[in-house]
């Protein structure tokens, strides 16, 4: 089993299980309304020439994520098609 770690440490094309949500406040509700829940899984589909942002699919929409919001997201790679 793998460890879980910050979602902005994955590579483009990784699919990625949402372990813990560690923002707080109204950044935190907005993140889950748009599908980032523990158990979501999500995929890495771009990343900026400098590492920042990052975009992620979520539930068929591109989401685009800074490092400081990415680096409390936590997760693990998921290495077969989840249906």
């Amino acid at each position: 089993m793998t460890a879980s770690k910050p979602i902005y440490h994955f590579q483009v094309g990784d699919r990625i299980e949402i372990t813990s949500v560690e923002l707080q406040d109204v950044m935190r509700r907005r993140l889950l309304d748009l599908g980032f829940v523990p158990g979501a899984v999500i995929e890495v589909v771009q990343k900026s020439p400098l590492g920042d942002p990052l975009a992620f699919k979520v539930f068929n929409t591109t989401i685009a994520l800074r490092k400081e919001e990415s680096s409390l997201i936590y997760g693990k790679k998921v290495y077969k098609e989840v249906v």
